[in-house]
């Protein structure tokens, strides 16, 4: 689901296009804070403070910001290898081997599963006020991105599975822009695009090119309750987060 709980309507999306980022987490909103949509704590608006939201930001890339780490420290961080400066292509490829693979019972996946076995779960679960357990069966396109992230080590990916905090925790560390780029990490308002803001983000993949026409190639993990190829048009996406790609 979304950080904005006045603006959530999944019955205004198609099926497919109803993978919306885990509403689990509360939203840095600048110096005054905002009322924000958190599940976990039953629907309810809370009020976030200037403080709590940029720590709550900081979660999102703590994991992945693990440089130097041994090969053993990494698997039990969640990394498949130490994190370090991969190609782009990289990242591609890994997202695009896991095309068509679906949800299985109660909406759960290996993405869900790899999630909440890092430590990394409970960082963000306490932040958000809930439980890892939360997770299981969750909407799941930002933990897609983050299982491929760790899958190769991207170094400086940022993991989560509330898209809107890991926006705010590339912008935060001054990975944050406009232009689409192979591997860039896409999040999407459908409704208002970039003018919706961080907060409006509802959705989250990977970009494989830019199609210079106003479209994008993407690959979304919980579109249409799978990972899938998609062209999307710019005027959806709110921003992209660069990683810290080489070549």
């Amino acid at each position: 689901m979304t950080g904005r709980f006045n603006r959530l309507s999944l019955t205004s999306l198609s099926p497919e296009d109803r993978a919306v980022g885990v509403a689990v987490g509360a939203v840095l909103a600048g110096a005054v804070g905002l009322a924000v949509f958190n599940p976990l704590s039953g629907d309810r608006a809370t009020a976030e403070t200037p403080a709590r939201a940029a720590a709550a930001a900081h979660v999102s890339g703590k994991s992945a910001k693990a440089a130097g780490l041994s090969a053993a420290e990494a698997r039990r961080e969640g990394f498949k290898v130490a994190p370090h400066r991969v190609k782009p292509s990289e990242v591609i490829k890994m997202a695009e081997s896991q095309v068509g693979i679906r949800e299985g019972k109660n909406g759960r996946t290996k993405y869900h599963k790899w999630y909440m076995s890092t430590p990394h779960a409970a960082e963000t679960a306490r932040r958000d006020g809930g439980a890892v357990a939360d997770y299981d069966g969750a909407q799941w396109c930002n933990m897609f991105v983050s299982w491929v992230g760790a899958q190769v080590g991207a170094k400086d990916m940022g993991w989560d599975a509330y898209t809107v905090q890991h926006a705010t925790w590339f912008k935060k560390e001054d990975r944050w822009g406009t232009k689409a780029r192979p591997g860039a990490v896409v999040f999407f308002d459908w409704k208002d695009g970039r003018s919706g803001g961080i907060g409006g983000i509802q959705h989250v993949g990977l970009v494989v090119k830019d199609n210079g026409d106003g479209t994008i190639d993407t690959v979304e993990g919980n579109t249409g309750n799978a990972v899938k190829r998609k062209v999307r048009k710019t005027s959806q996406v709110v921003g992209y987060g660069y990683p810290d790609y080489r070549g």
